[in-house]
């Protein structure tokens, strides 16, 4: 398995774990509603398991993966700004910044 492959397994795991969090942890809705997004928490969780399976498909189909880690790049690109807008601190702002950066290199990577 290559560098790579092990990139987009670890934010494929990781998106997994995030979507079905919402689902089961009051924790994840609570950050909702204090991000005031509260009605979009459903819709994130649900285009991050969609996101993750993208993923763990696009090993195999490079259409895939482009559209999924395009996708998730974009949708943590909107969760750094919302952490920005709301005043978030850089360590707590860390983490989305992080999972924009993976996935738009592993973009990147397919795209070459």
């Amino acid at each position: 398995m290559n560098f790579l492959n092990v990139l987009i397994f670890f934010s494929a795991a990781s998106f997994l774990i995030y979507g079905i969090a919402y689902f089961v942890s009051t924790n994840m809705k609570n950050e909702f509603k204090r991000f005031g997004l509260e009605k979009f928490g459903p819709l994130t969780a649900i285009l991050e398991l969609t996101g993750a399976l993208g993923l763990f498909i696009g090993v195999q189909n490079h259409t895939i993966l482009i559209l999924a880690s395009g996708g998730l790049a974009l949708l943590m690109l909107l969760g750094v700004c919302v952490r920005i807008k709301i005043k978030d601190s850089l360590l707590v702002s860390l983490p989305a910044f992080f999972y924009f950066m993976l996935n738009l290199y592993i973009l990147y990577r397919t795209l070459e």
